[in-house]
């Protein structure tokens, strides 16, 4: 049987909690740094609505913990079922964005703080999801004491792009999405048959409009608001061609892990990121056939969840 238990932690800033989700076998037994895992989300979407959300009756996080992790996620600041900054409740235009790399990997080190507190260990292994990849790998080249192992699914890396001309005095503190535009961003690429293949419109359709209904606002709204620090991030790696983080501090073991479908997070991306991980002390590159940048949440996720609890377990 898999016990859940949610924490409230304080964010480093000082204002706001986050929800930190923790789900393990009862009685696991003594925590082992080994099988200690905590994931975190990318740019739109938190933890408790793609690594915890159900499909047939589990979720990734519940796969992780009936494999015998002691699994963990994160939802953000702003996201999921985190408080928002009090920013996010006024007009986007009168706040700088939010929420950006710098302040992720702060607010990761309190979740990984208090797990290591809590169960006495050393280190925990890391899943990062899409923006979530720079995140980790940020606080792995950071904090290389505390992460045994690095899962980068889906990694985001940029190289070589021509300047957008968005800074980040045009950007606002949030962005809105609906479910509609979720629908269309799932599919981005594919022919309708190739994405109804993998998964059902029916299925995205549900996904779409509980994720929306996330947000505090969604009933007078009918929208998702999510931070945009990692709009201003972005918009400044293409225009000074600076790396988002350095891949060369890394030196935990790295897992890349990216469906061939995926138009945002391309194996192309990742490819270029495994060849700057240059002191990582082994490091693995898996492309999953038939899968989209939301793998997690389509017909092929078993394969997701078999790579990655392979290299977390050797």
């Amino acid at each position: 049987m898999i016990e859940k238990t949610d924490h409230r932690i304080a964010s480093h800033c000082g204002e706001g909690q986050l929800l930190l989700r923790n789900k393990c076998l009862v009685g696991h037994g003594t925590p082992q740094a080994a099988k200690t895992v905590l994931f975190v989300h990318g740019a739109t979407y938190g933890s408790t609505d793609t690594v915890d959300y159900a499909l047939e009756d589990q979720s990734w996080l519940d796969v992780l913990a009936s494999q015998g992790f002691d699994a963990w996620c994160l939802d953000l600041l702003g996201y999921g079922q985190s408080d928002r900054p009090t920013q996010m409740d006024q007009p986007a235009q009168d706040h700088a964005p939010l929420v950006d790399t710098a302040f992720a990997v702060a607010d990761v080190h309190q979740a990984v703080s208090h797990i290591l507190s809590l169960r006495n260990i050393q280190g925990v292994n890391l899943i990062g999801y899409s923006w979530g990849t720079a995140i980790c790998a940020s606080y792995a080249g950071q904090y290389p004491q505390n992460v045994n192992k690095l899962v980068l699914h889906g990694a985001l890396w940029l190289e070589g792009l021509a300047p957008t001309g968005q800074t980040a005095d045009n950007i606002g503190a949030y962005r809105t999405v609906d479910a509609a535009s979720m629908m269309t961003r799932w599919a981005i690429g594919l022919e309708a048959n190739d994405i109804n293949r993998v998964v059902s419109e029916e299925a995205r359709l549900r996904w779409c409009e509980q994720t929306v209904a996330c947000d505090p606002q969604h009933a007078s709204t009918g929208l998702l608001r999510a931070p945009t620090g990692v709009m201003k991030d972005y918009a400044q790696c293409r225009e000074s061609g600076a790396d988002w983080y350095d891949p060369a501090l890394i030196q935990a073991p790295v897992q890349i892990v990216v469906g061939a479908w995926d138009a945002e997070t391309t194996p192309a991306q990742g490819q270029r990121l495994f060849e700057r991980l240059t002191h990582a002390v082994t490091k693995q590159m898996t492309v999953i056939g038939d899968g989209t940048h939301s793998l997690m949440l389509e017909k092929n996720r078993h394969q997701l969840h078999g790579v990655v609890a392979q290299f977390l377990l050797s």
